[in-house]
């Protein structure tokens, strides 16, 4: 009887914390905006939703796309806007040398290209 009550006391406790994440995400998804980046009208600087290519001190070109935190995905080029990469990018054009901060330290990166693919 003593473990019946035990399992019964872990199944809430684990269903509050289901019910607590279930909340947490309809919030996230009942402040969601979709954002067609083909729709950005200056397209001569970086905002959200920009493909970049920059090159870095080792001159290696590297292309990533500026997403939300939910879709950020390394390994597929996306980054978050919230990234030291992203916000070093934000507002830069091409030709622009923007500083980012890494763990190594300070890190110029070029802004090469800029696209907003919709």
């Amino acid at each position: 009887m003593a473990t019946a009550r035990k399992t019964v006391i872990i199944f809430k406790k684990r269903l509050r914390e289901i019910d607590r994440r279930i909340r947490f995400l309809n919030k996230r998804l009942d402040s969601a905006h979709v954002v067609d980046p083909g729709q950005q009208k200056n397209r001569a600087q970086v905002f959200f939703g920009a493909t970049v290519t920059y090159a870095n001190s080792r001159d290696e070109e590297i292309t990533v796309t500026i997403v939300g935190i939910d879709e950020a995905d390394l390994e597929r080029g996306l980054i978050s806007w919230i990234s030291p990469i992203a916000r070093a990018l934000l507002k830069a054009g091409e030709g622009d040398s923007v500083p980012v901060r890494t763990p190594a330290g300070t890190e110029m990166i070029e802004v090469i290209a800029i696209s907003y693919e919709g």
